[in-house]
């Protein structure tokens, strides 16, 4: 088994402390200490990855968990995971390998995830179910080799990530989610102990170097569950590209978080809402038939995908173009 890799982006300080440049929380690190992500560790002046290849989750996963619904819909990729984040939600779903940095692991070396995935014949590999930024050593060597085989690279990410190391998976990484948790920067300092501009800066970054990004936002109970703040949110996309997806997700009871689920009632009224300006809104964690799943053409209004908890029937596409208009729809297919 690996025992660690010395880390990417950091730099060297006085007495044997270090800077890791990786994430926004600019770490600065003494000796035998970690880093916030908890798996970035300080050895005698050198900075290292103790995450590298330590898989602690592995599926073969519908892209539309990921969510992804407009990048090769219907397919599978295969998923996984590792241990650690650089976020702090108290509701966080995976929080028993996200938040725990002992959480039991086993070691792959980039090929054997490779060859799984071509032997499942995968769309490609999706780095996710915690942060894959805090491993971007083990990300960018597997990465870079599947593009090599014709393998898809998906990050399932906060986006709280520096522009330089993004400039870099964005070189590999064909597919984004990207969360917005918030659109309060005093939510995201006190919540997830992160900064919002970051996380929005990635998202333009990613968008304008043509990477396909798709974006979820959780609908907290008491966090961030205001339409106002909703709205925010839509403006913003909506200042990119109205093409971008938006998902908004039911939240549930989880870790450290116990206030009642999302009022379905108002998960609906945002997705009429956002529909107003953005072309595709999708609802998660709702029963299917309460509607948000299905993908419609913008220009004529048919029926182009239909969705059912993760299964997936595509009725009116072809190449990304409606079948009754022809209208582009960005649908990657």
């Amino acid at each position: 088994m690996a025992q660690g890799k010395e880390a990417y982006y950091y730099e060297k300080l006085d007495a044997l402390s270090v800077a890791c440049h990786l994430c926004p929380h600019n770490c600065v690190i003494p000796e035998q200490k970690t880093g916030i992500c908890g798996v970035r560790i300080n050895k005698e002046g050198l900075l290292y990855s103790e995450i590298y290849g330590q898989v602690t989750a592995i599926s073969m996963d519908p892209m539309e968990k990921k969510p992804l619904y407009h990048f090769y819909p219907g397919t599978e990729i295969l998923s996984i995971g590792t241990r650690g984040c650089n976020f702090k939600c108290p509701y966080c779903q995976n929080w028993h390998i996200s938040q725990d940095v002992t959480a039991h692991a086993v070691y792959h070396e980039p090929d054997e995830i490779i060859e799984l995935a071509l032997k499942k014949k995968s769309t490609g590999i999706a780095y996710t179910y915690s942060e894959p930024a805090i491993w971007i050593e083990y990300v960018l060597d597997m990465a870079e080799k599947a593009r090599i085989k014709g393998l898809k690279n998906v990050m399932v990410t906060n986006g709280f990530i520096n522009e330089k190391p993004l400039t870099d998976l964005l070189r590999f990484v064909d597919a984004m989610n990207i969360d917005i948790k918030a659109f309060k920067p005093e939510t995201y300092k006190k919540i997830q102990k992160g900064n919002l501009d970051d996380v929005l800066r990635t998202i333009k970054v990613s968008h304008e170097r043509e990477c396909h990004v798709e974006l979820t936002t959780l609908i907290v109970t008491g966090i961030n569950d205001s339409m106002e703040e909703m709205k925010r949110i839509i403006e913003f996309i909506a200042s990119i590209d109205v093409m971008i997806p938006w998902h908004i997700s039911r939240y549930y009871p989880s870790y450290q978080y116990d206030a009642p689920p999302t009022d379905v009632d108002f998960l609906l009224q945002v997705h009429r809402e956002a529909s107003k300006t953005l072309q595709y809104v999708y609802c998660g964690n709702i029963s299917p038939h309460l509607g948000g799943s299905d993908t419609t053409c913008p220009s004529c209004g048919t029926v182009l995908v239909k969705r059912s908890g993760y299964f997936t029937r595509i009725v009116s596409l072809d190449h990304g173009k409606c079948r009754n208009c022809g209208f582009d729809t960005g649908i990657i297919s």
